[in-house]
């Protein structure tokens, strides 16, 4: 095989490993074999095209045509002629599942069925991939670029997976692009002719080229790294449904009648949709019932470790007959049938349809829409919500808390009690609950004991401003700080119900808001909102809604859970069914938070009374404090090197030499002469400085040149309008060049002085950036820290060829080449 064919074949390779984090969008590997096909087809047509020699533009046309009859094979239409040849009708059957893609994609959610337009969409992709990635290789012998086409197709998972990419696949991607990469440089160096060293000798037959070597040893601590960094940050996953109205990714898979549909990050939406800035319009209602409750349109009952989750809904078409709950109705409770018209806005696009619980009957919906009895929920495996407008018939049930008292715990065996009352084991949460249900009797009281204990009388407060999340410990730290929006306290009211051995579960939908015009009410992402649905035994589901009441817009209450904050005379009376009624619409999301009282109830989750975040301001300072030192390091140290040149300067360059007998007087003659060693090393300091001054003030400095060479150019180009700077300089030069070269240094002459002299004189010509730098980040320091690194680098290198090469000695390869050469 020429190299040419084998980086084509290579190239045609890597680009199917680089589409392997594809395999965590579909459910079966259908398109993988639809993809391996297309590339072959590719691939084989681009080296039939360099086999007679055409010229680029030929490979590029033979290498399309190759990718047509390859789709055309595999997504017939029914025209075809000899099953491969295109028709006119075989592209308008392409752009019919062009345009299906585009619906499938909002509606399906990872992972995907093996929809036809999604794998055409996903084959024709990989094999444009495939095209440009030949090209790029092989033709314009660019491989580095062809990351970048790999790269967009990594870049589909991460856009729509509801958790983070698997690492694997991105693994086996990138070993794909660095496999093109060697393979080119390979196929480079044979044309060169021989393989050498960086010492210039060259690389026996059993020895690796060092710099392959190198090139693994980084590529494997490269990709090493990419692997790794995602998971050790935290907040780099992201859910399926970051926004409700962004209308991106938030499918459902393909339910069908009990299908599997993708899940939605329900918490992530609402969370995302009450802390925008904006008010979007979503949904607009019109009932016949004078004072609704929420419209719900998603339910989350599963509750795992890392918190609640949406569980895959099953159901049948929503046009035909629903069940009726008026039929199982108890006493103690009402229920009464009205009608609802809904208008869904552009803004508004998911696989879920807004409605009243317990609907029983639905207009001008398809029947791709389908109802779930279990979580009272519409959902679709087709369409969407975005712009849809339906009516619906439902029965709104009201209950009195004697006849909520009065039902029967459900059985042990129960699949409703198995199912939703599942929950982590936590300790705090278990002493928790056990302390607010001692004494209850029943059920109801239970709950009621746990819905109350969500009041601004025990220190709960209603805030945007705390982190968003669901999992264990975010419901924990909620239960100990208690501050939290409507999500936190629908979440932890329905662990502490299931603790309790009762069936809960989080509700979405709206709140009834403040913009309504009689019977028509508007709702805007200010309205989305999340509350607690218990089951009780021989009624059903009943809502509970623990989050504040004058902290949301439209918030309802009723008569089985009042408002535990209003004022005990406006507090509902027991005996009646039902008091709806909303709220103050000056109080919502944006409004004070509601004071936060001191309380000794409360979760300890170390064990002690209840816990309060630590304060910041102490790490800020910190932090501020060492990202200070740290800048202030090069100056600091700049300050030593000056001043422990500027002591050796002083250092006296006089010695004894002989002390003679007494003269007259009794006074000795002494003989003084001159230390040349500490006159020498004075010079040089004050050499060092000047070299070092030259350097923070930015002025050229050539170290192959004498000192009194650099001295005469720093006076011709820098000093020539101070003539005490350049009379200074002349002597630290000539200071320098008799300590270097003369048998005498030169001594007597004051060096700092003339140090002092030529620093102020470059000061006064720099301007005021350099000046700065030189005080706070001296270039002379940066440069020193550089060369350090430098060498010890080079010496680091440099001991590891030595242990390398004596480790070779004893290579399989070298000994196994020896022996066959004797």
């Amino acid at each position: 095989m020429t190299p040419t064919r084998n980086l084509g074949f290579v190239a045609a390779a890597a680009t199917l490993l680089a589409a392997a984090p594809l395999s965590a969008i579909f459910e079966r590997w259908t398109w993988l074999i639809q993809a391996a096909i297309v590339v072959a087809v590719v691939g084989g047509a681009a080296a039939l095209s360099r086999l007679v020699r055409a010229p680029l533009w030929g490979q590029v046309l033979a290498m399309l045509a190759g990718l047509l009859l390859a789709l055309t094979w595999i997504f017939p239409g029914g025209t075809e002629l000899l099953a491969f040849l295109p028709t006119p009708a075989t592209f308008a059957h392409f752009g019919e599942l062009l345009s299906a893609s585009v619906q499938d994609m909002r509606t399906y959610g990872v992972k995907v069925p093996d929809v036809d337009s999604l794998l055409f969409l996903t084959v024709l992709g990989l094999g444009g991939v495939a095209v440009v990635v030949d090209v790029l290789t092989v033709g314009l012998r660019r491989p580095a670029l062809a990351g970048l086409p790999m790269l967009a197709i990594y870049s589909v998972p991460v856009a729509v997976y509801v958790d983070s990419v698997p690492a694997t696949p991105f693994v086996v991607g990138a070993c794909g692009y660095l496999w093109l990469l060697v393979t080119d440089n390979v196929d480079r160096v044979r044309r060169f002719g021989r393989r050498f060293t960086g010492e210039g000798r060259d690389v026996d037959v059993w020895e690796a080229s060092p710099l392959a070597a190198a090139g693994r040893r980084l590529a494997v601590v490269g990709v090493a790294l990419a692997v790794a960094l995602p998971l050790v940050v935290p907040g780099m996953t992201g859910g399926l449904m970051d926004a409700v109205g962004s209308g991106t990714g938030d499918g459902t898979g393909r339910p069908g009648q009990g299908g599997s549909p993708g899940r939605i990050d329900l918490f992530a939406a609402l969370s995302g949709q009450l802390n925008q800035s904006e008010v979007t319009d979503l949904v607009k209602v019109s009932t016949t019932e004078p004072s609704p409750f929420y419209l719900r349109f998603g339910v989350a009952d599963e509750l795992r470790p890392d918190g609640f989750r949406v569980r895959v809904p099953t159901g049948r078409p929503a046009n035909r007959s629903l069940p009726d709950p008026t039929e199982r109705a108890g006493q103690g409770v009402e229920q009464r049938h009205y009608r609802a018209t809904v208008e869904v806005t552009k803004n508004l696009n998911m696989p879920l349809l807004p409605v009243y619980a317990s609907p029983v009957k639905t207009e001008d919906l398809s029947g791709s829409w389908l109802y779930d009895p279990n979580l009272q929920i519409l959902f679709s495996n087709r369409e969407n919500s975005r712009g849809k407008r339906y009516s619906f018939d439902y029965v709104r049930s009201t209950f009195s808390p004697s006849a909520l008292r009065a039902a029967p715990s459900l059985s042990a065996d129960n699949p409703v009690l198995l199912q939703q009352t599942q929950a982590p084991v936590v300790r705090e949460v278990d002493k928790l609950v056990d302390q607010l249900v001692k004494g209850k009797q029943n059920d109801y009281d239970k709950v009621r004991a746990i819905y109350d204990y969500f009041s601004v009388e025990n220190g709960f407060t209603y805030s945007l401003s705390t982190k968003g999340g669901t999992s264990g410990d975010d419901i924990t730290n909620f239960l100990a700080t208690k501050v939290g929006y409507c999500q936190q306290y629908a979440a932890a009211m329905a662990w502490l119900v299931r603790q309790a051995g009762i069936p809960a579960r989080v509700a979405f939908g709206f709140t009834n808001g403040s913009n309504s015009d009689g019977d028509t009410y508007v709702l805007t992402n200010r309205n989305l909102h999340a509350w607690t649905e218990v089951f009780f035994g021989g009624i059903g589901w009943v809502p509970f809604d623990a989050t504040p009441a004058a902290s949301v817009q439209g918030s309802i209450r009723s008569a089985w859970a009042p408002d535990t904050d209003a004022p005990e005379a406006n507090a509902p009376s027991t005996g009646s069914p039902s008091a709806p009624g909303g709220v103050d619409a000056s109080a919502g999301p944006d409004g004070p938070n509601r004071a936060d009282k001191e309380t000794d109830a409360g979760l300890a989750v170390d064990g002690g009374g209840p816990t309060r975040q630590a304060p910041l301001w102490p790490w800020w300072t910190a932090g501020a404090l060492a990202l200070l030192a740290l800048l202030a390091m090069p100056a600091l140290l700049r300050r030593t090197l000056r001043r422990r040149r500027r002591g050796r300067a002083h250092v006296p360059t006089a010695t004894v030499l002989d002390a003679g007998p007494g003269g007259p007087g009794g006074t000795r003659e002494v003989m003084v002469g001159v230390d040349a060693d500490a006159a020498r090393a004075d010079a040089h300091a004050a050499w060092d400085e000047l070299l070092d001054t030259l350097v923070d003030f930015r002025v050229p400095v050539d170290r192959t040149e004498t000192p009194r060479a650099t001295a005469d150019r720093l006076v011709r180009d820098t000093l020539t309008e101070d003539a005490s700077a350049a009379t200074a300089a002349r002597l630290l030069g000539r200071a320098e060049e008799r300590a270097r070269y003369a048998r005498d240094p030169l001594t007597g002459e004051p060096l700092h002085p003339a140090l002092r002299t030529v620093r102020g004189a470059l000061a006064a010509r720099a301007d005021r950036r350099t000046r700065l730098l030189a005080a706070v980040l001296p270039p002379s320091v940066l440069l020193r820290w550089r060369r350090a690194i430098s060498d010890a680098s080079t010496r680091l290198v440099a001991t590891g060829g030595q242990v390398r090469h004596r480790l070779l000695r004893w290579s399989p390869r070298r000994l196994l080449a020896g022996r066959l050469a004797r």
